[in-house]
Parts: C-alpha cells; sequence; structure tokens
C-alpha cells in the first residue's frame, strides 16, 4: 500500500544559482575518463592497455573480488592512459575519443521474456550493473544479493539540484522498460518515491508502489525513504537506483545500445550560462567550464555542494553518478569580524540558526554562499545541532561517536545499517565543531562490510 510521508525535520539551504530549464549541447569533450574512486571500494583489474581500441560498451576493467561487474567505456576510441596514484593504485582510465561513437553490437531480448536471470546477466554484461547500489554500506550492489526491496528516489532535494521532472519528460517507455527489468530483480516490491505534480513519465508507470514524500531537504534522499517506508534491518539488503539511470537501462534494453548520454544541470552563482547540458559520463569538463563558468576564484564541482567532489577546471571529468555540476566562489579570503565576520549584522548571510536576521527574510530570497568553513575543527560535543536536520529515529552524534571509537556493536545498535554518508551532509553543514560526518559514517560502513557481513 502506497505512502504519503511529510519529512519535518531538515534544512533547504537556498542558494543563487539555479538551472534555467533550457536544454543545450554540452561542447564536445576530446577525452572521457573512467574513475574507480566513483565506486567506493572497488579494486579494478585492467582488461585493456594503454593504445588498444574500445567501443561504447567494452569492458575496460572489472572488479577483482566480484569478477562479473563490469566497467566499461562510455564512447568509442583508444585508452590514452592509465593514471596510477600511490602503490600504483588507479585513479583514471582515460579514453582518446572517436569523433563518431561506435558501440558493441547486442542483442538483446525483450524484458518480458527474459527470467530474472537473465536480466541480472544482461545487466552484468552490458556494464549498466554499477547503476544499482545497495543498502546498507552504500556500494555497487552484490548480483548474489537478493534484494528485499528496490527504491527509486523520483526527486531530489540537494541544493541547486536538477529537475528530475523536466529530465524525464518524454522518456515514458524507456523509464517503464527499465522498471520491468528492476521488477525481476526481487520477489519484493519496487518503490517509487515522488513529489506532487509529477511528470506523466513518471505518475504512469505500472508495477510500482508510488509514493509520495513531502518536506524539505533530505526528502529526496533514498537512505530517508527508505527509513520511513521500509527500514532495513541487520541481514536485510535493499537496492537503490537512480531515476535517470532507470531510463538509461530502459534505453539499453530497447536498442542493445550502451548510450552513456545524460542531461547534467550546470548550477551555482559563478556559472554564467546555467542551463541543462547534454554530455556523456565520464566527459571532459574542461571546455564546458571555460566557456560557461567564471573560473576565477571558483571551486568547481562535479555533483552538489553537500555532498559532491572538486574537479579542477583544466582536467576534470564528469562523475559516473553525477547529474549536477556547482560553481561556488571560493572561500579563501578573509572577512573582517565587523563587516563581514562573526560580528556582522549578517542581513546578506544564510543561517541554519537563528544567528542572524535573515531567518525572518522570505522563503524566497536565494544566498551567495561561499566554500569558507568559517573555523576549524574544535571540540565534539552533544550541541543538539544535528537532530533538527536528521530525520531519522536515530541519535546522530551517538552514532559518529561510536564510528570513532571503533564499537561496532554501539554502531549496530545505533543504526549504521540505514544510513550513508550523503544522510549526514546536512549535520556536517550546520556542525559548529566543523567534524567531518560524512567521512567517519563512511569509515563505519567499511568496519561494517569487513566485520559484520
Amino acid at each position: 500500500m502506497s505512502k504519503t510521508i511529510k519529512i519535518r525535520k531538515g534544512l533547504d539551504i537556498r542558494l543563487i544559482g539555479e538551472a534555467d530549464k533550457v536544454k543545450v549541447d554540452a561542447p564536445v569533450a576530446k577525452t572521457y575518463a573512467v574513475k574507480p574512486a566513483d565506486f567506493h571500494g572497488l579494486t579494478p583489474k585492467m582488461l585493456k592497455k594503454v593504445g588498444e581500441e574500445v567501443k561504447a560498451g567494452t569492458p575496460i576493467f572489472f572488479d577483482k573480488y566480484r569478477d562479473k561487474i563490469q566497467y566499461v567505456s562510455p564512447v568509442s576510441g583508444k585508452v590514452k592512459e592509465i593514471k596510477r596514484g600511490a602503490k600504483r593504485r588507479i585513479l583514471e582510465v582515460i579514453i582518446e575519443a572517436d569523433s563518431t561513437i561506435e558501440y558493441e553490437a547486442k542483442n538483446v531480448k525483450p524484458v518480458n521474456q527474459m527470467s530474472s536471470e537473465e536480466v541480472k546477466e544482461t545487466l552484468l554484461a552490458s556494464g549498466f550493473w554499477p547503476m544499482i547500489k545497495m543498502r546498507p554500506i552504500d556500494i555497487v550492489a552484490d548480483p548474489k544479493d537478493e534484494p528485499k526491496a528496490i527504491f527509486i528516489s523520483g526527486f531530489d532535494t540537494h541544493p541547486l539540484a536538477p529537475d528530475y521532472d523536466f529530465l524525464i519528460h518524454g522518456q515514458d517507455e524507456a523509464f517503464q522498460t527499465g522498471i520491468e527489468a528492476l521488477k525481476k530483480l526481487t520477489k519484493g516490491k519496487v518503490h517509487l518515491q515522488l513529489r506532487g505534480n509529477a511528470d506523466k513519465a513518471f505518475t504512469s508507470v505500472k508495477g510500482v508502489e508510488i509514493n509520495t514524500v513531502t518536506g524539505v531537504h533530505p526528502a529526496g534522499n533514498v537512505g530517508v525513504q527508505i527509513h520511513h517506508i521500509d527500514p532495513i534491518n541487520k541481514g536485510e539488503i535493499v537496492w537503490v537506483v537512480n531515476a535517470q539511470d532507470v531510463a538509461m537501462i530502459g534505453r539499453y534494453l530497447i536498442t542493445g545500445k550502451f548510450d552513456a548520454t545524460k542531461y547534467v544541470a550546470l548550477t551555482g552563482s559563478r556559472a554564467k550560462n546555467r542551463k541543462y547540458f547534454k554530455t556523456i559520463i565520464g566527459a571532459e569538463l574542461t571546455d564546458l567550464f571555460k566557456e560557461n563558468v567564471n573560473l576565477d576564484n571558483t571551486r568547481v564541482i562535479s555533483g552538489n555542494p553537500l555532498t559532491g567532489v572538486k574537479v579542477e577546471p583544466e582536467a576534470g571529468y564528469l562523475g559516473y553518478y553525477d547529474y549536477q555540476l556547482t560553481a561556488l566562489p571560493e572561500g579563501n579570503k578573509h572577512k573582517f569580524f565587523l563587516t563581514e565576520g562573526w560580528l556582522s549584522l549578517g542581513f546578506n548571510k544564510f543561517s541554519a540558526s537563528r544567528a542572524y536576521p535573515t531567518w525572518m527574510m522570505p522563503k524566497s530570497k536565494r544566498y551567495d554562499i561561499d566554500t569558507n568553513l568559517n573555523g576549524e575543527e574544535r571540540a565534539f560535543v552533544v550541541s543538539e545541532q544535528y537532530e533538527p536536520v536528521f530525520p531519522f529515529d536515530i541519535y546522530p552524534v551517538h552514532l559518529i561517536k561510536s564510528v570513532i571509537i571503533n564499537d561496532i556493536d554501539a554502531m549496530e545498535n545505533l543504526g549504521i545499517y540505514e544510513v550513508a554518508p550523503e544522510d549526514f551532509a546536512l549535520c556536517e553543514f550546520v556542525c559548529t565543531s566543523k567534524i567531518e560526518s560524512q567521512s567517519i559514517i563512511r569509515k563505519g560502513l567499511d568496519v561494517i562490510l569487513e566485520e559484520c557481513m
């Protein structure tokens, strides 16, 4: 039975720089990168060497410990470089693209004629399997598992997030086909969470349980939705898929081509041309930034301001799971404490508390926030700052402290199985102690994976 959920705890960070609902073509990238760092916990084993030719959909490496999971080239061309870091760890596999993309030829049976195992093998062979992630742990799903349910969030509430209704519009057939495939991967339900007035591609879909979710961020986080609809207990597995990735999977099952095309929202106050750019997974971002972003003292992020990854304007690549690029002012300038610092009147400052009078301003007001932390890490005390922005029935500070001291029993009792790093992004934002909550939770999940699963 579908549910209606109101998220009351949380915080909408109202930034300047939302993308206009206009779709344009991004500059054609010369190189593309597949980055193992996009897939947490992956140890890649190379299948291709520098100089070898590839097509879109050609496997270039696989997971050393789960060898059925393959990672493929998003375009055709040749392997230009394999960048390595410390201990020869693979950082990026750079593909020099052809002028015209050639695809691996695949014959794909209609979904309604496939068994569950055939769907799984098709997604593994195609390279689309990494789009399915698992909770707990928040890593690429293990094909050996059987999830109790699959969750899809049909909207995003992060700051300046892309409009999923706008992006999914017109992809009714692809989205429905993707849903049909996912239904075969679980004996449980496929849950689709929507807000009011969702696009027809969402509302007309069949074979899913549609739940309505309202409220402030993080209402769009799939972890929050799982917690309020079908919480995860120890020993249970839930799979999650981004709504736009569902449509991408559906396109493959219809055409048999690894079409890695996606629209990415360019956002942020430092972006000069804020639109939805058509590009390809892993595309080099140099030309896109050069033409559409004021790069003077700017931080560019692949992803959203809370959970995205900083990239270099001259050598950055689009993240595998990212549908948003953000350009914000770099917070590296000293602020005079009376005019812009902590003793200023703060009429242009966003505050999660009522420290500044802007809490009385209308909800329509937007703020130009830079990346300055406004302080450094200090004593981590119980301040009751986290609870108002954390819509879980979990004690967030106690959970974080249990991870810091590596107390596995306490982690399990305090709800580590229900959370992912992104669920603590707002805790990190409001924290006066400047604690990096997301990285701490990530370390805790790694311990749980190693010791308990």
